[in-house]
């Protein structure tokens, strides 16, 4: 069942009560917080309950080998994990405050349960990789959860679960620490941009399609997706290159996600009452970015090579607020203010400023795999000065940076005169900016992603949206011409000169006396025709006779030069650029009648005689001479040919 939210309803609603229950994706980490908050009631106090968490070790992070007979049988147990710990939330959610407090209780009725089920699933995760290959050791130790009761409830925030004000800082005093490895000589200097909008279509799901494929709500926060738009959980590799993509080039069907930025300002979003909203503390209203640019540059040490297609990559830790910062890679900053970067807080910015919000993703590749046990290994990222580690070679580095129109939040109290903003994140951390990331599928089309590395490895600054997506073949060339066209060069600006573009190695589109010709050339390749026409609009006098009846498709005839009206003294001389060869002549021949306005006329059939053909189109005296013409034109086409 896909989970995808594609609109979301709008307008301030007061939020009452939100139970969260934790479970990550993937069986990592997995804390269940039950808590409820408030905003203010009718008597300006905040009404809270006490909290309890559920932390378990990290299963999915240890497993950083996976065969890939088993990895079907692993996604499939630690999606299992994360039941039991949604049964575990349930369980205790309907405690009262009284048996939550009671260590007997808990233990015999939700802990020690809880630690036989994930014994069970753990072992079956070691016996399918050891099937496979080499069994891990030490998983079972990993069965155990611990159950805590906090002191004091989390502050702040409309889920009561963060961010506080000590999460915040005023960007104009923090020094400039934003820098760049120093390229070397023969460092790939340039740019590629893809333009892919804002999310303005509102795709969102609290799904993780990377981390927890097949598995609902794996990511337990919500997502805005731009680019490629068909991202849930259960989406396939056939399914995201088969999917619409919001991207100005049809190209690029990549996906780019990120959690949602909220305003806790007490709106209800449509996900107040949902997994990955407010049942997991996620609540206030999602604020559409104001610009999103997406960036691809090149390496400061050397050339950088094409990504595979459908490699993901995560930048960021969702959990680095629990697991530590080894992983984090969030960077906040101001419009502005750019060379200065925060990656432990919000930035407060100054009026007129917007929030910024930036990604680097890592740009070395291990050259064999797409994706890896624990979705990093298989990408890294440079050294300081832009080397890749060994075995690592460098792939185009996309920097994703997102823009924000919100105002400062004023701390002083607690964000109710200017409401705090924080992203999406798990529960047990708090909406911590530390915990930021965003992630990247690679569904350029590969005549694309070509075309992108050979842009920056030549140094030069490319924009996707301005790169044609396939070769042009236009239906309606102007009179300019198609020079990548030689076939129709265009030159309706001197038709005493037509050019020899006849095709007559297309046998196919020859002569065929016994049948009358098409009067239009929309029945036709006109591809094949020489460009020399400029159809005027017909006149009733030039209607065929009876018996040559425009076949269907005659009043939609195609357009191969701006219609124009040339002077009557130039008709007939374009006219017998393009007329038929008389079949007596030459019957077999490719020639244009089947295949040519014939300077606006409906082209003739090759059933007359030329002189009834010219009698219909010109002047007998005139049509006579320029038919001669004509026959020493074709010829030498022919002769040409």
């Amino acid at each position: 069942m896909r989970r995808t939210t594609r609109r979301r309803p709008t307008g301030p609603r007061r939020a009452t009560f939100a139970a969260v229950a934790l479970i990550l994706g993937g069986g990592g980490l997995v804390a269940t917080n039950i808590y409820a908050s408030a905003t203010e009631g009718s008597d300006g106090a905040a009404a809270q309950t006490g909290g309890a968490t559920i932390d378990c070790p990290d299963v999915g992070a240890k497993l950083t080998e996976v065969p890939d007979a088993a990895r079907t049988d692993v996604d499939n147990e630690l999606a299992a994990l994360d039941g039991q710990i949604a049964e575990a939330y349930q369980q205790l959610q309907e405690a009262t405050p009284e048996q939550r407090q009671d260590t007997g209780f808990t233990d015999e009725s939700i802990m020690n349960p809880l630690k036989e089920k994930r014994g069970g699933t753990i072992e079956r995760i070691a016996v399918a990789i050891g099937n496979a290959g080499e069994r891990p050791e030490g998983l079972e130790a990993l069965a155990g959860c611990e159950l805590t009761v906090p002191e004091e409830q989390p502050e702040g925030g409309q889920g009561g679960n963060g961010p506080v004000a000590a999460d915040f800082a005023d960007i104009t005093t923090v020094q400039p620490n934003a820098q760049a490895p120093a390229a070397g000589e023969g460092a790939s200097r340039g740019t590629f941009t893809t333009s892919c909008g804002v999310n303005e279509n509102g795709v969102f799901n609290s799904d993780n399609v990377i981390v927890a494929p097949g598995v609902s709500n794996g990511a337990h926060h919500f997502h805005d997706y731009i680019g490629n738009q068909d991202n849930d959980a259960f989406a396939s590799d056939e399914d995201l290159a088969a999917a619409d993509t919001s991207c100005e080039n049809q190209g690029d069907k990549s996906s780019y996600y990120w959690p949602v930025l909220r305003l806790q300002n007490g709106t209800q979003e449509q996900d107040a009452d949902a997994p990955g909203g407010g049942i997991e503390g996620n609540a206030g209203e999602i604020v559409t970015p104001r610009e999103v640019t997406l960036t691809f540059q090149g390496s400061p040490t050397g050339e950088v090579t094409a990504m595979p297609r459908l490699l993901r990559i995560i930048t960021g830790d969702a959990k680095a607020f629990v697991n530590g910062t080894a992983n984090a890679n969030a960077s906040w900053s101001c419009t502005g203010f750019e060379d200065r970067q925060l990656k432990d807080k919000y930035p407060l910015c100054p009026d007129g400023s917007d929030v910024v919000r930036t990604f680097k993703f890592q740009s070395c590749w291990d050259g064999r795999n797409i994706d890896s046990a624990n979705h990093r290994t298989h990408v890294a990222f440079a050294a300081a000065d832009g080397s890749c580690p060994a075995g690592f070679q460098a792939i185009p580095q996309l920097v994703q940076r997102i823009v924000y129109d919100v105002d400062a939040p004023s701390l002083d109290d607690g964000g109710r005169t200017k409401p705090l903003f924080a992203v999406d994140s798990f529960p047990e951390q708090l909406h911590k900016p530390v915990t930021d990331h965003g992630d990247f599928i690679n569904v350029f089309d590969e005549d694309l992603m070509r075309e992108m590395v050979d842009c920056i490895n030549e140094g030069r600054q490319c924009d996707g949206g301005a790169l044609p997506e396939e070769p042009q073949q236009p239906e309606e060339p102007q009179e300019t011409g198609q020079p990548e066209q030689p076939e129709e060069p265009g030159q309706t600006q001197q038709p005493e000169e037509p050019q020899e573009t006849g095709q007559p190695e297309q046998p196919e589109q020859s002569d065929e006396p016994q049948e009358p010709a098409d009067p239009t050339p929309t029945g036709d390749d006109g591809a094949t025709e020489p460009a020399t026409q400029a159809p005027p609009a017909a006149t009733p006098s030039e209607e065929p006779p009876a018996d040559e009846a425009p076949s269907a498709g005659a009043d939609k005839p195609k357009t191969y030069a701006t219609p124009s009206a040339p002077p009557a003294d130039d008709a007939p001389a374009e006219a017998v650029g393009t007329a038929t060869a008389s079949p007596t002549e030459n019957p077999a021949a490719p020639v244009g009648a089947e295949q040519s306005p014939a300077a606006g006329t409906e082209p003739q059939t090759v059933g007359g005689s030329l002189a009834d053909t010219g009698a219909q189109l010109w002047p007998a005296a005139a049509g006579s001479v320029l038919v001669l013409v004509g026959f020493v034109l074709l010829r030498r086409i022919r002769r040409g040919a």
